[in-house]
């Protein structure tokens, strides 16, 4: 199992600075031959891809996506419009390999970069497909990221539990992918930058064996991505590692200025998906203050 490394960063903001680290790691598991993950950890951009598809198709679809955008990530400024282009590049990159790639084969596109550009800096989520941003904030624990799949439409409309997802047969088949035929917008989440947030970003290799509360465990067992990342990787393994497995863990602490987040109730308010998870002793829920979503397109893969 691969160990992760803990990276720094200093940002300079206009209301003070944002020290930064994180650390990732993939792993293929313990019953996959061949690792279709792909991650990208370099600021301003975090990205995990989870490529489907033949028995290299995934990982040339996945690698083809994190690599477009690692160009993105390489510039000043990251943005949708340059994270669509870079989508856009890879879709053409996995249509090219048309011997070992098909109408199956995709990849999830999910991740956070920083959007330092504007006189209010915010963090702004992405997401295509059933890989997961979630956010610990005041030590509960949000899915950001709504799953574009067969099963989280059935219990958007009522027709399934969660509970009863967990072991549904359609639990792979997703609604959304980069493929070698179309390229996709991804859903956006804009959140206000608050000291002491913490993101996880993951492969539904993890969200297989690990709950929502084994995550937030890890989270307030160690403080140092690194050894958060190898905690849950190692848990994942040890819990039957049936998938590919691919974590990222960004913390971010701020400092110098009066608070970016102060003006937050006179921003859009749009109300998240999921309900947080919290320690099991406590009684109330503390969600994300702020944030601004866009949907749009659809494609059907399986994972």
């Amino acid at each position: 199992m691969p160990e992760a490394t803990t990276q720094t960063r200093v940002v300079t903001l206009p209301d003070g600075e944002l020290s930064l680290s994180w650390a990732a790691a993939t792993d293929v598991g313990r019953r996959r031959e061949v690792n279709q993950d792909a991650v990208l950890a370099e600021y301003p951009l975090f990205i995990v891809a989870d490529g489907m598809g033949g028995h290299i198709g995934g990982e040339i679809a996945s690698a083809s996506t994190v690599e477009r955008l690692k160009a993105v990530a390489g510039k000043d400024a990251v943005s949708p419009k340059a994270i669509e282009k870079a989508l856009a590049r890879a879709v053409e990159d996995i249509g090219r390999h048309a011997g070992t790639t098909d109408d199956g084969t995709g990849t999830t596109v999910t991740g956070v970069y920083l959007d330092a550009a504007l006189d209010e800096p915010t963090w702004v989520t992405l997401n295509i497909g059933d890989s997961r941003v979630y956010l610990m904030r005041d030590d509960s624990l949000m899915q950001i990221t709504t799953d574009h799949s067969v099963v989280q439409e059935l219990i958007a409309s009522g027709r399934l539990s969660p509970e009863e997802a967990e072991n549904h047969p359609y639990g792979n088949v997703i609604t959304r992918a980069v493929g070698p035929t179309e390229c996709v917008t991804p859903d956006y989440v804009r959140l206000d930058i608050v000291d002491g947030d913490r993101f996880v970003i993951c492969s539904d290799g993890l969200t297989k064996e690990l709950t929502d509360y084994g995550i937030l465990h890890f989270l307030l067992e160690h403080a140092d991505p690194g050894e958060a990342v190898d905690s849950m990787l190692k848990a994942a393994i040890e819990n039957g590692g049936r998938d590919n497995i691919s974590v990222i863990v960004l913390n971010a602490r701020l400092s110098g200025g009066a608070g970016i987040d102060d003006d937050t109730a006179e921003r859009p308010q749009v109300a998240a998906q999921t309900t947080p998870v919290q320690r099991p002793d406590m009684s109330a829920a503390n969600g994300v203050d702020t944030a601004t979503a866009s949907d749009a397109g659809s494609s059907t893969s399986a994972d």
